[in-house]
């Protein structure tokens, strides 16, 4: 399952939705409890900050993002490097995005619509990637799959049964919840446009109403409860249809055992079933926006005027269609894995996981087989705040903590927010199973039909990553894929600040612990300690 986490905060009116707007203003000295000697911001971002805060610089700026402005304005400058293909493993890509067009990787061996497999590497117009789904998008997840084949004798049969009567009848919760307070914010809303004679009534607006009228001071409350959140009322019956629309995926597709959205005609329990799929590496409707935005973080053309920029100036995104609105199939990942090894890719990013894996193995196989062929794999850590030491994640590296693979980086989330909350909320963790953590709260990236947009997950904290990782390649093509992972995890800044983990108050830890290296990303460090090497 695609692994972008957004928090609509609505049950209860309580939960602030956006950052509010502010300068960049004075900084305070670190709490003597935080022995780091990097001061805190007090002050909310700028607008512009905002916008590029992963690629901003803790040093210089006291936000921890990856030192990537830095990186080209003191190293890369006009260095150019060599083309890197990177390939993204995701839903489909909108590769005619203005951000995005001129860096998409085109197979030129692959005559366009002549319906041959002129290259014979088993997929028939190739053009740009690999569409594994077909015209399938919407799918159940993994242990739902489970349930739905009756196979009593899968020893997690019975946890998946348990799964699936919790998370159903939460989500059941969630919809009248929900259908709730979409009634309540609704009414309100076209309460004061009549009371207003328009749609964009203004806080002070709402707060200057003076009236005994039950029905506009109801609809007074629900306003000043919103607009608090720096929201218009009419952006928050947006923001609350859309939260309506997950619920409704997860009970009418994620979670429904009748449901079956596959339609390539192959037997995904067969790996040797291939060339299913077309080459249509596009989304099929504007909300699969996932892979666009995972795309425009890795590569976006920079210094374009559009947008934001992408962390790598030198690469051609290959585009792999194989993570639906559910959760992918181990066969999917499998083979995308190998199509992007065996057509050029040095890098691959990979924005999905989950908890069940049926075929662990063949994904596990594809894993060691791009370490093999020296390509490097960066995997997004998880939302589900929890330590995959102990819990299990999907697609891994490893089998009891044993490596086959030394390519593979796993990445956790950071928030713009340096001190105890740094760690988003949501961000999975582990001292052996998270390699380095990035930015992947709030990065503002590219969205279908050249829209752009903000999106958080451990899904953005990962193309960050595989950023700097073709950075890297780029500019120190010598370098292995061993020796470019190595260089990322051990050129990150440590840190011993102790931080909020999995978003319990409760639970404070020191930053060192949540992965191998206790450190975030930080591409200026990666290019300096490859040039070394190199």
């Amino acid at each position: 399952m695609k692994l972008n986490y957004r928090i609509i905060g609505y049950l209860g009116f309580s939960a602030t939705l956006f950052f509010g707007c502010g300068s960049t203003g004075d900084i305070i000295s670190t709490p003597v409890e935080n022995i780091d000697t990097s001061p805190l911001k007090v002050t909310e971002l700028t607008e512009a900050e905002k916008k590029n805060w992963g690629h901003l610089d803790l040093e210089k700026d006291t936000i921890p993002g990856m030192a990537v402005d830095r990186a080209y304005e003191e190293i890369i400058k006009n260095k150019k490097g060599k083309k890197v293909i990177v390939a993204v493993i995701d839903s489909g890509i909108d590769i005619d995005h203005e951000d995005l067009d001129d860096v998409i990787w085109t197979n030129k061996d692959e005559i366009p619509n002549n319906g041959k497999d002129d290259d014979n590497n088993g997929y028939i117009d190739d053009i740009h990637g690999w569409n594994f789904l077909g015209d399938a998008y919407d799918e159940q997840l993994e242990y739902v799959r489970l349930l739905a084949s009756n196979n009593t004798s899968d020893p997690r049969f019975e946890e998946a049964k348990a799964l699936h009567d919790k998370e159903y009848q939460k989500y059941l919760g969630y919809k009248t919840q929900y259908d709730q307070i979409s009634a309540a914010v609704k009414s309100a809303h076209e309460t004061l446009t009549t009371h207003f004679g328009k749609e964009d009534y203004t806080s002070e607006e709402i707060s200057a109403i003076k009236t005994e009228d039950p029905s506009l001071l109801q609809a007074v409350q629900i306003a000043n409860q919103i607009t608090a959140n720096g929201i218009s009322m009419a952006d928050a019956g947006k923001e609350i249809e859309g939260a309506q629309d997950q619920i409704n995926e997860r009970l009418n597709f994620h979670l429904n055992k009748e449901f079956s959205g596959r339609t390539t005609g192959d037997n995904i329990n067969d790996l040797t079933d291939t060339g299913y799929g077309n080459g249509n590496v596009k989304p099929v409707k504007k909300s699969e926006a996932h892979g666009t935005h995972v795309a425009g973080i890795i590569g976006a053309e920079r210094n374009n005027g559009l947008g934001a920029n992408g962390v790598a100036n030198n690469i051609e995104i290959m585009a792999i269609r194989a993570v639906p609105n559910g959760d992918e199939y181990d066969k999917d990942v499998a083979l995308a894995i190998r199509y992007a090894v065996d057509n050029g890719a040095k890098v691959i990013n990979g924005s999905f996981g989950k908890s069940f894996s049926p075929y662990s193995q063949w994904v596990r196989d594809a894993i060691k087989y791009a370490s093999d062929n020296d390509v490097v794999f960066v995997h997004a850590a998880g939302n589900d705040s929890k330590d995959v030491d102990v819990e299990p994640n999907f697609p891994d590296d490893n089998v009891n903590f044993v490596e086959v693979s030394d390519t593979y980086i796993r990445v956790g989330s950071l928030t713009q927010n340096y001190g105890a909350k740094m760690v988003s909320g949501f961000s999975n963790y582990g001292q052996k199973n998270v390699d380095v953590f990035a930015p992947g709260s709030g990065i503002y990236a590219t969205m279908p039909e050249n829209e752009y947009d903000f999106n958080s997950g451990t899904s953005m904290a990962a193309p960050g990553v595989a950023g700097i990782a073709a950075l890297v390649r780029s500019q120190y093509p010598k370098l292995t894929a061993a020796q470019v992972k190595q260089v990322i995890v051990d050129s990150g800044l440590p840190l011993t600040t102790k931080v909020v983990v999995g978003g319990d108050a409760e639970d404070v830890r020191p930053f060192s612990e949540l992965s191998t290296s206790g450190k975030i990303a930080n591409a200026y460090n990666a290019l300096i300690m490859a040039s070394k090497i190199n």
